[in-house]
């Protein structure tokens, strides 16, 4: 539907932005001055605890200057509420007390026909339950009550019944005045193409009522109570007013806990979102039968950025897994992704509940691998790549993937993802191929495990041999550095120009950053196929110790885990409670600065060994800029570090369960 730019004008006008905004934060009475429609708040959109986020009733805009976010009172609604842009707009015309003109007759005539439509299902849905109630539907109810299914849950799903018979459900509603045609076009009653008398599409059926996101009847899902009944699980067909590719069961309840909560689940059948909302997870809804759909992953979108894709993990749901993706990655955005849930032991949601409860279940989500993963794991669990060949077919499956993704930001993060793993998998397999043993030669490749002492051990999976223990001073900051340029791409570009420039004290540090460089750079085009072997084999010890072993993963099944980066979370505790992405940035300039500093120390040591016999006045000058370009370094530092100090502290007071593991480290 198109609004005419005069009415949402007049609704801007009339209604002050600041009482939409209101709703969902605590103006700041320090900084705000209602007398001229200027207000303050922490931000809605992003964690922060000094306000930053400013509404201006004279201009209707809102703005953040943390984390840049800005609009007017639709994009606030659609963006904090899930709301489609014509449902924001009978919201606040509704608020403004603004009238919204009529369609024109042709739309006014289809919006009768669905109308009536949702007014048949409505019938149906009332007949249903009224059946499921009376003694006819005892062994339904017992049905119920044998999965733990709450009499409150049973009244909140409308639970129904179609008793057996040809045309219960029909002879009902022709009582009620509903023309049989109608009942047709509704998907309830089947109509024989040779002249015989139409029947009952449900019969002998648990029934559940499956509504539209403005929390009408529009169609049904029946279980077969019969134990030899197939299907056993039957949806109406699709309709003027349900479409099966569009339409989730239990949006309408789903999408407003979903956004508040910022987590969305997605099981496969009806039974298992009933179950997982009695649970206490609000937010879960189910597809509807069909291939999971472009526009389902949109409209999922809309409820949380990540939703979670929670199947059985059985084959048949790891293949459901895997045919959604190819339906999720030509649509991907920028911050709009999907995690899978693969549950363990072939069991459903449902059977997960019942055995571990709540707790259990949430423990499977916390577990979710991201997209980016699945997609890796679907690719490499069954590829045999110890040809040039072989290896050559792998990186074409993934460069038609990457293709697929329209988004170009997202499609140039990918491309580098999977060739960052490809190199690392190509690498594994061909050192694994030499038969390579902890001999100390050059070709090693893995994880750095620093030991007490002056040695280390470096290992990958089966291989061993000595390195010299780190005796560098900014060690710690220098690897932390490295692991968030391969962790955090974004900032790795943002910052390309001075990271570039940076000298690492570390000669494994310095390699590591010289080849990602070169990586993102000079190798971009080119096939990993061809230059995996010519990169230095220092670089694969950073990245096999942030990313683990690619070989290894490769090798298991896609329900046994993945390598989470252990390394860089457990340098950086703070990256467990999920920061916001200012937060992150700012440590990775401090840790620039740093190390920069680091560097002008040594400039200012080398000048003055220089120059200690013979100091003429140029000399002087230098050392004097030098000494005081230093201190002024020194004083930015030491005030990062303190803002960033307290910054986490908030963080911690905020979250007072977050998990110390991993010891004290800075912020």
């Amino acid at each position: 539907m198109r609004f005419a730019p005069q009415l949402l004008d007049d609704i801007r006008n009339r209604l002050p932005l600041s009482e939409v905004v209101s709703r969902r934060v605590t103006w700041d009475r320090r900084k705000s001055q209602p007398g001229k429609g200027d207000y303050w708040a922490c931000c809605p959109f992003h964690q922060e605890n000094t306000p930053s986020f400013h509404v201006d009733d004279r201009r209707n805009r809102y703005k953040c200057f943390g984390c840049g976010v800005s609009g007017d009172h639709f994009r606030f609604l659609t963006d904090t509420e899930g709301l489609s842009f014509p449902e924001a707009v009978e919201q606040l015309a509704e608020m403004a007390g603004v009238a919204l003109p009529a369609p024109d007759p042709q739309a006014a005539k289809k919006q009768q026909q669905r109308t009536s439509l949702t007014d048949v299902c409505e019938l149906a849905a009332k007949y249903f339950r009224s059946v499921y109630l009376s003694p006819q539907g005892e062994h339904v109810r017992a049905y119920a009550a044998r999965r733990k299914l709450s009499a409150e849950v049973q009244e909140e799903f409308v639970f129904g019944f179609a008793p057996p018979g040809r045309d219960n459900l029909k002879k009902a509603l022709l009582e009620r005045g509903v023309e049989e045609a109608m009942l047709v076009e509704a998907g309830l009653v089947i109509k024989p193409d040779d002249g015989r008398p139409s029947y009952d599409r449900f019969r002998n059926r648990l029934m559940i009522p499956i509504h539209d996101e403005r929390g009408r009847v529009v169609a049904f899902g029946g279980r077969t109570m019969d134990p030899e009944g197939q299907p056993k699980y039957l949806n109406s067909p699709e309709t003027p007013i349900f479409y099966k590719g569009t339409m989730l069961f239990n949006a309408h309840r789903a999408r407003q806990p979903a956004f508040e909560s910022k987590q969305a689940i997605v099981v496969e059948g009806y039974m298992d979102a009933i179950a997982v909302w009695q649970a206490g997870f609000k937010g879960v809804v189910a597809s509807l039968g069909t291939a999971f759909t472009e526009e389902q992953c949109v409209r999922l979108w809309k409820f949380a950025d990540e939703p979670i894709i929670c199947f059985d993990g059985d084959a048949a749901g790891i293949s459901a897994a895997h045919r959604s993706i190819d339906r999720i990655l030509p649509v991907l955005a920028s911050g709009k992704s999907f995690q899978f849930s693969l549950l363990p032991d072939g069991k459903d949601p449902d059977d997960l509940i019942s055995e571990k409860g709540p707790q259990g279940f949430n423990e499977e989500l916390a577990k979710a691998l991201p997209l980016s993963q699945v997609v890796w794991d679907r690719e490499t669990s069954q590829a045999r790549i110890d040809t040039p060949e072989r290896k050559a077919a792998l990186e074409k499956a993934f460069d038609d993937l990457i293709a697929t993704i329209k988004d170009e930001r997202v499609r140039n993060r990918y491309q580098r993802d999977f060739r960052l793993r490809l190199s690392n998998l190509f690498y594994e397999e061909s050192r694994r191929a030499r038969g390579a043993t902890g001999s100390g030669d050059r070709k090693q490749g893995g994880s750095w495990n620093q030991a007490s002492g002056k040695q280390g051990r470096y290992e990958v999976r089966g291989f061993q041999s000595r390195v010299a223990a780190p005796e560098t001073a900014k060690f710690g900051t220098e690897r932390t550095l490295c692991a968030m340029c391969l962790t955090f791409p974004d900032l790795f570009d943002r910052h390309y120009e001075r990271i570039s420039q940076l000298h690492f004290t570390n000669e494994l540090h310095q390699r590591f950053m010289d080849e990602y460089c070169r990586f993102s750079t000079d190798l971009k085009r080119e096939s990993v196929a061809a230059y995996f072997s010519q990169l230095d084999d220092r670089f694969y010890r950073i990245l096999s110790e942030v990313r683990g072993s690619e070989l290894e993963a490769a090798e298991a099944p896609i329900a046994a885990g993945v390598h989470k980066w252990d390394e860089l979370r457990h340098r950086l505790p703070i990256l467990k409670m999920n920061p916001p992405e200012d937060f992150i940035e700012q440590m990775f300039v401090h840790f620039m600065d740093v190390i920069e500093l680091e560097q002008l120390e040594r400039e200012l040591n080398e000048e003055l060994e220089a120059v200690s016999e013979n100091l003429d006045e140029d000399g002087w000058v230098r050392i004097q800029a030098l000494t005081q370009s230093l201190s002024r370094r020194r004083e930015e530092c030491a005030r990062e570090d303190q803002e960033l100090a307290e910054r986490a502290k908030r963080m911690r007071s905020a979250k007072p369960t977050y998990d110390q593991e991993g010891g004290a480290a800075a912020f």
